[in-house]
């Protein structure tokens, strides 16, 4: 909050104690800003406070805020309180002492009268706003002299002294019928609001002199729920009269004649009856970012205090979690009734207008008057001709029952200029009729709502638009790989939304293998997302160009030293030989892997040389060979499961090791039993990605390899070998189209290898896999041939044939392959 420089000579306050001695200058009145901390001093005191309080800079600053300012319990029996305590004290709303020991947590406001040594009495208002922010400050306090307030017109409240920062402040103003010169007024209520437009204040002023009552009137930025009141009598003598006021006002009776003293009237202890209900209402919604949770919040709060039955609706793009929606609503929008209270009978309302209904309104009711106008719509009473109008959009249902003779208040729920819905608040026929004050109270009550399912609504759209973004950077790992099952699962950390940086993936290899990869980017969020998606890129293309651990980890260091030193990463990649029975892994800074033996179901975290994250440049990684047996399985999964703040990670890794022993009916049951085992510890912030592969291997009655000399006369006993091989494995019926394809496959090899014989391989697994290696390092492509052309029809028939095909380089040149489905037995 920027403190404007002073214009013009203070006024004078006496001799430096606070007291009022005379007006203000024309035009402006001195406004005290006194900042609390968190543990009750001041931290700021102006010269206005100076002045009003009679306490000097020297003198406050570090000293307790409940000495100096209005509280309750002030010594009103002392002959001369200290600096200017106050010997009386009646405010609207909680007192300041509530603000300043923290039993507050929304702005408050109030009236006292400041005694002073040597001077009157001074009426004083003040507003206590508690701010929000890391900083040490607590409080900001504000007071002003209030007979200046009511006796110039022409006010100008001025911060004095410095700049005080603040957060979110904008102080309200109860503006009265009393005070002259409306035309004046409209004009000069920007310069005390810079928020407030020329056109905002004319129709603030027009709207106080037709209804004849305080109004109260916000700022765009914020609202403040309470403002300060003239002349009220002791608080417990005005709570009294307050609820006699409301009783009578509910049941539509007059207030008893002895209620009325101090030129009190009901309509404005009604005024005074509505801030506090909004401030209420206020402390009531809003309580948690979860969309459908608001929308119950916002319809309680307001039955059945305000009204009998309140139902509210809105747009289908805030139902659905969307961006913000466009344009102004007309008759083709769709509107979803997305709760329902009322203090009828159970039951009455649920038939005929069941929640989760969605229906547009026609032009002629005034539902459609209030979304297209944004302001809210009051009918006294609704006459039968209305409740028919209303009735006939409801197909094959009456509602004319539930709506005739009922008071009705269509008030809009706006964000940002933008109506997202509209509440429909109904009394009961014998219950008062909504009134202006009414419509008042119910825009501002909306208007509240409207911002707090606006944060709702945009929180419901962000974590849709990261869960989205997430999903769309995860893998979508089938759960069978050759010689492998595979389960995965991923979490999102609970404490920055639903991006992070883990991921896992799985590769097809040459030579019926899988690489397996588990990593993790520090660090959370979009930019955190984005590195992921780039670094989960290049292991799948350094994967399939058959890169050995070690070597593809260092390329990706080298990726990662290219693409910044922002972040780092960790990294786990292992590959799976099930022919071998072999893992070959390296490790770049990420917590081990966990295996667990089939035979004697004993769990082991893998030693393995640590390495250095990926991202750190410059350092060597290892790669082991791990032996492993069929039905062994390998847990792999970022720290994010097992590290827990204020915790040893031993302590998860050693969890997590004997969790994943525990024997379950299938992978996905052993996933959730890790999942159940680490995540009731609480504490989790992180993300976390898990991946468990059981190592089923293949067996070598299941594995056919041949050596080809490179002689075009090789391939015919290629197919040979081919046709009795499979009909070995009862598999006849695919043989016909395995041999055209291996002797396209096996004619290029030959054709285009330099020294090493050919190598083809048949492996039987969920599929029937056919390789062949040669030493050409130039990968194969598909094209179209002509009807004269003698080449270019081989991986045309391998394409129309094979269930899958593919070509990958390798160290020693290129492995081409297809797949066939095995039948049905």
């Amino acid at each position: 909050m920027d403190h404007g420089t002073e214009r013009g000579a203070p006024p004078s306050r006496g001799a430096g104690n606070g007291a009022a001695d005379g007006p203000a200058a024309a035009g402006r009145v001195p406004l005290a800003v006194v900042v609390v901390d968190r543990d009750g001093m001041v931290s700021h005191w102006s010269r206005g406070a100076s002045r009003l309080f009679g306490a000097t800079k020297e003198e406050a600053i570090g000293r307790s805020a409940a000495d100096l300012l209005p509280v309750s319990g002030a010594l009103a029996e002392q002959d001369t309180p200290p600096y200017g305590m106050y010997a009386a004290y009646d405010g609207l709303g909680p007192d300041l002492e509530s603000s300043l020991d923290g039993g507050l947590s929304y702005p408050a406001a109030g009236r006292a009268r400041l005694t002073v040594p040597g001077a009157d009495r001074v009426d004083v208002l003040w507003w206590a706003y508690p701010l929000v922010g890391p900083g040490r400050e607590h409080l900001l306090v504000l007071a002003a002299d209030a007979g200046a307030l009511h006796q110039d017109l022409d006010l100008d409240l001025d911060l004095d002294e410095g700049t005080v920062a603040v957060e979110r402040i904008a102080p309200a103003f109860a503006l009265h019928t009393d005070f002259p010169g409306a035309d004046e007024l409209a004009r000069r209520l920007p310069e005390i609001l810079p928020s407030m437009s020329v056109g905002e204040s004319a129709r603030i002023v027009a709207q106080i002199l037709e209804l004849g009552y305080p109004v109260l009137e916000f700022s765009q930025n914020d609202r403040v729920p309470v403002t300060p009141d003239w002349g009220v009598p002791r608080r417990a003598e005005r709570k009294a009269r307050r609820e006699r006021a409301a009783r009578a006002a509910a049941e539509g009776l007059p207030l008893p004649q002895d209620d009325l003293d101090e030129g009190e009237d009901l309509e404005y202890v009604a005024v005074r009856e509505r801030l506090e209900f909004l401030n209420e209402v206020s402390g009531k919604i809003g309580t948690s970012l979860d969309l459908s949770r608001t929308i119950v919040e916002v319809s309680r709060a307001v039955v059945p205090r305000f009204t009998d039955v309140a139902g509210t609706y809105l747009r289908e793009q805030v139902v659905a979690g969307e961006g913000f929606p466009d344009g102004v609503p007309d008759t083709t929008t769709m509107w979803h009734r997305v709760a329902l209270e009322h203090t009828d009978e159970p039951g009455r309302w649920d038939d005929v207008v069941p929640v989760g209904e969605a229906m547009p309104f026609p032009a002629h009711t005034p539902f459609f008057q209030c979304m297209t106008t944004g302001e809210p719509v009051l009918v006294p009473r609704i006459s039968e001709q209305m409740g028919h109008a209303i009735a006939s959009q409801f197909e094959k249902r009456d509602i004319r029952p539930l709506i005739t003779g009922r008071s009705m208040l269509v008030v809009p729920l706006k964000a940002r200029n933008v109506v997202l819905g509209f509440m429909i608040l109904l009394r009961h026929p014998e219950r008062v009729e909504f009134n202006d004050m009414d419509r008042v109270t119910g825009a501002e009550l909306a208007a509240r709502a409207g911002l707090v399912l606006d944060n709702a609504r945009m929180y419901t759209f962000q974590e849709s638009v990261a869960e989205t973004l997430q999903d769309s950077m995860l893998p979508h790992i089938p759960p069978r790989m050759t010689g492998c099952d595979i389960a995965t699962r991923y979490l999102p950390g609970t404490l920055l939304g639903r991006v992070g940086g883990d991921w896992f993936d799985s590769v097809k290899l040459p030579g019926a293998r899988t690489a397996l990869v588990v990593g993790d980017v520090m660090g959370h969020g979009l930019n955190s997302a984005a590195m992921m998606g780039q670094l989960r890129t290049a292991v799948q293309t350094m994967a399939a160009l058959d890169l050995p651990p070690a070597q593809l980890l260092r390329n990706l260091d080298d990726l990662a030293q290219r693409l910044g030193d922002t972040y780092l990463a960790t990294c786990l990649y292992a590959v799976y030989d099930p022919i071998a029975s072999e893992l070959h892994i390296a490790n770049a800074g990420h917590i081990p892997p966990v295996i667990v033996r089939a035979g004697d179901g004993r769990s082991e975290l893998l030693d393995l040389p640590t390495g250095a994250p990926i991202g750190v440049g410059g350092v060597p990684f290892e790669a082991v060979r791990v032996r492993v047996a069929p039905g062994d399985r390998l847990l792999m999964c970022t720290d994010g499961l097992v590290e827990v703040r204020g915790e040893d990670i031993g302590v998860g890794l050693a969890t997590l090791t004997e969790s994943a022993a525990h024997p379950a009916a299938s992978m996905d049951d052993a996933c959730d039993a890790i999942i159940r085992a680490l995540n009731t510890r609480g504490g989790r912030k992180d993300d976390v990605a898990l991946l468990m592969a059981r190592l089923n291997g293949i067996e070598p009655d299941d594995v056919a390899e041949w050596r080809i000399s490179l002689d075009p006369a090789e391939v015919g006993r290629a197919r040979a070998v081919v046709r009795e091989q499979l009909h070995d494995w009862g598999l006849g019926r695919l043989a016909d189209g395995a041999e055209l394809m291996v002797s396209e496959l096996v004619t290029n090899a030959v054709r285009h290898s330099h020294s090493r014989p050919v190598e083809l391989r048949l492996v039987r697994g969920d599929f029937l896999l056919c390789e062949v290696d040669d030493d050409d390092h130039d990968l194969p492509n598909l094209s179209s041939a002509g009807p004269t052309d003698e080449q270019g029809r081989g991986l045309r028939v391998v394409s129309t044939l094979a269930r899958e095909w593919g070509a990958s380089r390798t160290e020693a040149g290129k492995t081409v392959w297809f797949e066939l489905t095995l039948p049905r037995r």
